[in-house]
């Protein structure tokens, strides 16, 4: 008795639990979605998806805002997108985007632009409201060496058929600074440049610097323009600092010459002393020798003691009337 009753318990538990599988692997709810929408989506098309490891609600979902907007997407397009890591929501939300705004998209560019890792999105949203990029202060030096610090805002439209391979924003702030700072260095003066700033933004503007780059500049417009150092007079400050270093350097180096000419001259002077004091010590030596060998006589030696004599003599005279002259003097 009991397994007969335990019996019809079992197989409608295995009933439930083979339904509940079904339904968890077979997103029916999301089929019923599809056709009160008017998708045609057969259910093995989603059981194909799991077994693709595709999220139906991914594709599906998507699938059917497409639609409702009236856009001719197919699911094997959209399935395809997301396998190959594309988002696929942010694909199809651009493509409604740009059929509203009226901008020729199709659904292979927008595929790309999101697999190249633009948010295509937002360029669509950018093509119909222009963006404004600020540039930070960019320094310029006018002919006169005054420096000129300009701001400038960019507006720009993004190019959906440049957005694969195009350049971005840092590209078009790099390029806009080189042309204001070419056009501030090529102005005679600095008045020119603060009495009419917006030569700078036409200058820059007529030299095509959105080529190559996702976006088409609309305007250039400076901002603020500020003065800065006097670059000119600067660099002639450094440039006689430096002049007045090199001239003391080589003015060291004459003194230096000088010094090691003059402790040349006083060591040779000193040499020279000392060989006349050796050859003096030999005269006596020398005297000795020659009264010895009878080549000097007594009265020779005694003349030249005499003229000795007389030299020290004169000598002692001279410095006495020298020091007399210069007491006078005092």
């Amino acid at each position: 008795m009991d397994m007969e009753f335990l019996l019809p318990v079992i197989i409608i538990g295995v009933i439930l639990i083979a339904v509940a599988i079904l339904f968890t692997f077979i997103p029916v709810a999301l089929w019923i979605s599809a056709l009160a929408a008017g998708v045609k989506v057969s259910i093995f098309t989603l059981i194909g998806m799991r077994l693709r490891r595709v999220v139906p609600n991914r594709v599906i979902s998507p699938l059917i805002k497409a639609h409702k907007a009236g856009l001719n997407v197919s699911t094997n397009q959209l399935e395809s997108h997301y396998l190959a890591g594309g988002n696929v929501d942010r694909v199809v939300n651009a493509l409604i985007a740009a059929h509203r705004a009226n901008i020729e998209l199709t659904f292979e560019r927008a595929a790309a632009i999101d697999l190249a890792g633009r948010d295509v999105l937002e360029a669509v949203q950018m093509s119909v409201n222009p963006k404004v990029i600020e540039t930070p202060f960019i320094a310029g030096i006018a002919i006169d060496g005054i420096e000129v610090k300009a701001k400038a805002r960019i507006t720009v439209r993004a190019n959906i058929d440049r957005l694969v391979g195009g350049a971005g924003e840092e590209t078009i702030i790099a390029r806009v600074g080189e042309g204001v700072v070419s056009t501030i260095g090529s102005s005679e003066t600095h008045a020119k440049v603060l009495e009419n700033p917006d030569m700078i933004s036409h200058t820059v503007l007529a030299k095509g610097l959105d080529a190559g780059t996702a976006f088409e500049i609309l305007s250039i417009d400076i901002a603020d323009v500020d003065i800065g150092k006097n670059i000119g007079a600067i660099l002639q400050t450094d440039q006689a600092e430096a002049d007045k270093n090199i001239a003391q350097a080589k003015a060291e180096e004459r003194r230096a010459m000088a010094v090691a000419q003059e402790q040349e001259m006083v060591a040779r002077v000193q040499e020279m002393r000392a060989k006349v004091v050796e050859a003096e010590a030999d005269v006596p030596l020398a005297l000795a020798e020659a009264l010895r060998s009878g080549k000097m006589g007594v009265m020779d030696y005694l003349n030249y003691q005499n003229i000795n004599a007389d030299t020290d003599m004169r000598d002692t005279i001279g410095k006495l009337t020298k020091d007399n002259d210069e007491h006078d003097k005092d």
